[in-house]
């Protein structure tokens, strides 16, 4: 059973290549944000199960954010470390708080900051409220996020973000230090070291039992918890994945969010106990039901105790204030009942019961645990595709940005980096220099004499060829609007013209991967590194991307300026945008080329299932479609395109957009006289 588990949760979770790429695309995002950041005066750090590396269902994006001019201290030995008058020293006071839990206390005037509302005054000493710290930075979120915990959470676009700003600080806390001494086994002493130098950070929300809980901070190890993730090894991971699904689909099935008294950090803990108590000699494929047993029964024996001793403070226990009285004694017979099931509880999961059904329809079957086979070459490209394109975080309007941005890169360049870290600075490196160069002529147009508007666009089109030459298709794109929006037409449709050649390259590599012919991809592809065939177009992006605050044409500037989906971002089919060029270029060149380019565009825009669009972006498509139509003269079927724009998915909101546009062709438009 353990090889059927282990090469179904390599499927599920991701084979320890994957995650590996996960977490470097993840790691290399961190160090270039935070360079960036240091412009202001915050550092920002991912945490949760998506920067451990999965991507199961519910993985949401988590941030934790704390700014660089506040540390904090547990004791005054540790002052000597900072000049004061740069920063602003905050105590520990744990002497009337539970076990992982602090107050934090002033130790100067907060020149500057006393207009806050974040302190509160308690026995003649300035404390930082964790309560009012929380409700005035949450103010700074989205009005559609709410607070949960220690946290403001919601969507931007399709994808769930949760924000927790905190305070850092550089010294491990005394109350762990008995965790450094069980430290025998795992991880090892060069772990520990790095995990002990980084300090720890603190969450704004207090103990439910404390005296001070609305003023109270948790100790959080976010940081080392990462550290200790990293180190373990591939069976150990998916352990831990394992019991996160078993949790989900199996324990905490049918029982309302606020109801549940198990989470996922509780699978965590028990897994990272369960390794250091060295409970299990070999964590291999071989014995991975094994592995998922010995965890199940010390969560099984700690709800019966009532106790969940914290992995690095043992006396904080997690238990305390939820799982007691009725509510432990219900939560223990769910979990008995399924001890008593032994192994076949795992049935009761969606997801695992196909790995454990394949072995008792046939106990001989032999199963593949070797991960290179489990998983192609393209499979793993595409990984590598998807997660450095997963997020946009690094977005800017900032040409000051772009330079930090290039600054950092070159730093970066001469270090050792991975392909996989290369990839990922290469592909944002496009992006980055489109938005400078569009920044920079945004700047410039019409602001100064003809000699230094040839510099400057001999600088903006060097930028714009950088990016069409190492960045993907859609990068393509943007160099063909500059043209366009600077009258060269003709560069326009030459730039067009190539970028549809590499989308042929890159549909042969999509006939291969959809066909599943490994062995012709790898005759075709296998020599070229990544960063060659994401030059070579054979990674091609579906969409593209317009931020709200940056004029890239002036036909989509109302769209631009309207969008409401969170990202601020129009986000526009490669194909749409391709031919709508083609027919704003082929205008002033070719008006049957023009009306050819139109005809694709609006066949395109019309297929209604099977398409090049995807269903999300359909209301931006059929927009562009009415924009070009009412430019080439087809006021009718413009204005049909836009009512059809309107009954898509709304997921740009631009409706308003929308409506205006419709507005003034009928105020242009002779209406029908009434029979």
């Amino acid at each position: 059973m353990s090889e059927s588990l282990f090469a179904g949760l390599c499927r599920k979770v991701g084979t320890s290549m994957q995650i590996n790429i996960r977490r470097e695309v993840e790691d290399i995002e961190d160090i270039v944000r935070n360079q960036l950041t240091t412009i202001g005066s915050y550092t920002a750090m991912r945490s949760g199960s998506s920067r451990e590396g999965f991507r199961l269902e519910g993985s949401d994006f988590d941030l934790m954010f704390w700014f660089t001019f506040f540390k904090v201290l547990w004791d005054l030995e540790q002052a000597q470390n900072y000049f004061s008058n740069r920063k602003t020293l905050i105590l520990c006071d744990c002497s009337d708080s539970l076990p992982g839990y602090t107050l934090l206390k002033l130790m100067m005037p907060p020149y500057g900051l006393e207009i806050l509302p974040i302190w509160v005054r308690m026995n003649e000493n300035l404390y930082i409220s964790s309560s009012k710290y929380r409700q005035f930075l949450c103010l700074s979120l989205p009005p559609t996020f709410t607070k949960h915990g220690p946290c403001g959470g919601g969507y931007r676009g399709i994808t769930e973000f949760d924000y927790a700003f905190c305070f850092q600080c550089d010294f491990w806390p005394p109350s762990a230090n008995s965790w450094i001494d069980r430290c025998r086994f795992w991880p090892k002493p060069q772990i520990v070291h790095e995990i002990v130098r980084n300090g720890c950070h603190f969450v704004p929300i207090g103990h439910k039992l404390g005296n001070h809980e609305d003023h109270e901070w948790r100790i959080s190890f976010s940081q080392a918890e990462q550290k200790l993730v990293d180190s373990m090894n591939h069976c150990q991971f998916l352990t831990y994945g394992l019991l996160k699904i078993f949790l989900k689909e199996v324990i905490n099935k049918g029982i309302d969010d606020q109801d549940k008294l198990l989470c996922s950090y509780h699978m965590k803990t028990s897994v990272f106990w369960s390794i250091q108590h060295n409970t299990i000699p070999h964590w291999n494929s071989q014995n991975l039901s094994r592995c998922f047993w010995i965890c199940f029964k010390l969560l099984l024996k700690w709800v019966y105790e009532g106790a969940c001793p914290n992995f690095f403070i043992p006396k904080n226990n997690m238990f305390l204030n939820k799982i007691h009285g009725k509510a432990q004694m219900l939560l223990f017979h769910r979990l008995y009942e399924l001890y008593e099931r032994g192994l076949k509880c795992l049935l009761f999961s969606s997801t695992i019961s196909p790995y454990v059904m394949k072995v008792l329809h046939n106990p001989r079957q032999f199963i593949c645990t070797d991960e290179y086979k489990l998983i192609s070459l393209e499979e793993l490209e595409e990984e590598l595709f998807v997660e450095t394109f997963r997020y946009n975080v690094l977005q800017t309007k900032k040409l000051r940005s772009c330079i930090k941005y290039f600054e950092t890169v070159e730093h970066l360049m001469g270090k050792s980096l991975t392909h996989y870290k290369v990839f990922y600075l290469q592909k944002n490196t496009t992006y980055f220099l489109y938005t400078a160069a569009f920044l920079f002529f945004n700047r410039w147009a019409n602001t100064h004499p003809n000699k230094l508007m040839y510099t400057a666009d001999k600088m903006i089109c060097h930028m714009l060829r950088l990016a069409a030459k190492f960045g993907c298709i859609s990068d393509m794109l943007y160099i063909a609007m500059y043209f366009y929006r600077t009258s060269r037409y003709l560069k326009a449709l030459s730039f067009l013209q190539i970028l549809k050649v590499k989308l042929a390259v890159g549909q042969t590599y999509l006939v291969h991967k959809s066909h599943k012919n490994h062995e012709r991809y790898n005759h075709a592809f296998v020599k070229h590194s990544v960063c060659k065939k994401l030059r070579q177009g054979i990674y091609t992006t579906q969409n593209m991307a317009l931020h709200k605050d940056i004029a890239y044409m002036n036909e989509l500037l109302p769209e631009q300026s309207g969008v409401k989906n969170g990202d601020n971002v129009l986000i526009i089919p490669t194909l749409v945008m391709i031919y709508m060029l083609e027919t704003l270029c082929s205008i002033h060149t070719d008006p049957m080329q023009s009306q050819g380019a139109l005809h694709i565009l609006q066949n395109l825009v019309h297929l209604e299932h099977g398409g090049a669009i995807p269903e999300g972006l359909k209301d931006i498509s059929w927009q562009i479609l009415g924009i070009c139509q009412q430019i080439t003269g087809d006021v009718h079927s413009a204005l049909f395109s836009y009512k059809q724009s309107l009954k898509q998915i709304p997921y740009h909101g631009i409706q308003t957009v929308t409506r205006m546009r419709i507005q003034n062709i009928m105020k242009i438009t002779p209406q029908k006289p009434l029979v």
